[in-house]
């Protein structure tokens, strides 16, 4: 014997489907916009070099892009931060290196981790980093001066989007915020 549902029960079934879609989409929703923003580029998302996946090492063109560095901290981390230079001429496709100073000028160990994009957004899905310092939290004891360097490249393939080709100028901006040690940083 078949038992028919009342339109009350069916009703208050899709309600609680729908509910616990919501909340299956609520805990979902941050690792799949940080891997939309890392496969598209969005908001000046930086591309991280993975040398495995990688076929090749990029090749290296003729066409120069300048690479203008920006350093902020939070008001909350007593730390001077900033580029050794601030900006750099670097070949389509070729590897460099920017150099960050960092100075702690607190009485007390501190604990920082850094936030960074790329302006214009355009250029986020082609401005791909090798090594940071912004993939770690940085300890720096009380009065401690440390460099940390960026290995990056701009992707040649920023020449075949014609949303990026005419890009002349790429801003890397870093903002260094406190990091309580006792939590883990995300």
């Amino acid at each position: 014997m078949k038992m028919a549902l009342s339109p009350k029960a069916k009703t208050a079934g899709l309600a609680s489907l729908l509910a616990l879609a919501m909340v299956g989409l609520g805990f979902a929703a941050v690792p799949l916009y940080n891997l939309f923003c890392r496969v598209t580029g969005f908001g000046g998302t930086t591309q991280r070099f993975d040398p495995v996946a990688a076929a090749a090492e990029p090749t290296i063109l003729k066409d120069t892009m300048s690479i203008r560095f920006d350093a902020n901290v939070s008001p909350e981390l007593p730390w001077k931060f900033y580029p050794e230079r601030p900006t750099d001429t670097v070949s389509v496709g070729a590897r460099d290196m920017a150099i960050f100073i960092a100075q702690n000028n607190s009485a007390q160990p501190v604990v920082g981790t850094a936030s960074f994009n790329v302006t214009p957004i355009q250029a986020g899905k082609y401005f791909t980093k090798i090594q940071c310092f912004c993939f770690t939290q940085q300890r720096l004891e009380p009065g401690q001066q440390i460099r940390m360097p960026v290995l990056f490249f701009v992707d040649p393939k920023i020449m075949d989007d014609p949303d990026a080709r005419d890009i002349q100028e790429i801003t890397l901006s870093y903002t260094f915020h406190p990091v309580d040690e006792g939590k883990k940083a995300s």
